[in-house]
């Protein structure tokens, strides 16, 4: 990978979200969940899938804030439309969610 430019990381939106709803996801290739994340006013309530199914309970990620990256495009997984990208350290199939380390506003940009 090369060097990133200053300007170039500037593109990338980072924001703090709450996951408000956890549904699992039967047509996904890998085993995963999809989530509904609350981004504040600003941003909105969106989307998305991940492949957390190892470490977490559907039950424990309800009113958990995590971190995710909310101006990739939409993409279409099964008959799902991902609309952010939620961040987590990955280690083979297992992701840890990257999460803040004291309640915050959602919507918050992380920089």
């Amino acid at each position: 990978m090369g060097d990133l430019t200053w300007s170039d990381f500037e593109k990338v939106d980072m924001r703090i979200g709450t996951i408000i709803e956890v549904n699992d996801f039967p047509k996904a290739r890998k085993p995963a969940y999809q989530l509904t994340i609350d981004f504040g006013s600003e941003i909105g309530v969106r989307k998305s899938s991940a492949q957390i199914t190892k470490r977490y309970a559907k039950e424990e990620l309800i009113g958990k804030q995590i971190m995710a990256v909310v101006n990739f495009p939409k993409k279409q997984i099964a008959n799902f439309f991902s609309e952010c990208l939620v961040m987590g350290a990955v280690d083979g199939d297992d992701v840890i969610l990257m999460e803040p380390s004291a309640k915050i506003p959602n919507g918050l940009k992380i920089s």
